[in-house]
C-alpha cells in the first residue's frame, strides 16, 4: 500500500500548520499588549450603583443584594470584578436587562443617545414605531424620472 501523500505535499501541509502556528502566536502577542481605555468600574460607578440600591426606585433584588452587602458578605466591587456570581446577584443584576434591551431597540430605531440616557426610560419619550404593509416609507422612491438611470 502507497502512503496518499507524496512528500512535497506532506512538506506543504507541515508548512501550512507552522505558518498558521506562527499567525496565532503573534495574535496572542498582540492580544497581551492589549490595554483598554477603561480601567472597568471607577469608585464612583460604583457609589452610584450603591445609591440606586438603597433609593426606592430600585427593585427588591437590588434591595436583597445591597442588604447582603451592607451585612459585609460582600461588596459592590467583588461583584464588579465577578467575584461573586451566586443566584441572588444574578436575579438582581437580571433585573435590568429589559431597561438594556429597551434602550437597544431604540438605538436601532435611530433615537438620539443622549436622549435615550436622559430619559431612563428610552420608550418613555418616543414609542415603537409600528410599521403597516403599505408602509413603504424604506422601499425607496416610488416615482422616477426618465433621467434617473
Amino acid at each position: 500500500m502507497t502512503f496518499p501523500y507524496d512528500q512535497a505535499r506532506l512538506q506543504a501541509l507541515f508548512d501550512d500548520v507552522d505558518a498558521k502556528t506562527a499567525a496565532a502566536v503573534q495574535v496572542a502577542q498582540q492580544a497581551a499588549q492589549y490595554q483598554p481605555r477603561s480601567r472597568g468600574v471607577s469608585e464612583q460607578d460604583l457609589a452610584e450603583i450603591e445609591r440606586y440600591a438603597r433609593s426606592g426606585n430600585a427593585p427588591k433584588e437590588f434591595k436583597d443584594l445591597q442588604q447582603r452587602i451592607d451585612s459585609g458578605e460582600f461588596s459592590w466591587k467583588d461583584i464588579a470584578s465577578g467575584r461573586v456570581m451566586d443566584e441572588g446577584v444574578q436575579k438582581a443584576l437580571a433585573t435590568g436587562v429589559p431597561d438594556l434591551q429597551r434602550a437597544y431597540t431604540a438605538i436601532e430605531e435611530g433615537q438620539d443617545i443622549d436622549d435615550i440616557i436622559a430619559s431612563g426610560n428610552p420608550v418613555a419619550q418616543q414609542p415603537p414605531r409600528s410599521r403597516r404593509d403599505d408602509d413603504d416609507e424604506d422601499d425607496g422612491p416610488s416615482h422616477f424620472r426618465k433621467d434617473a438611470w
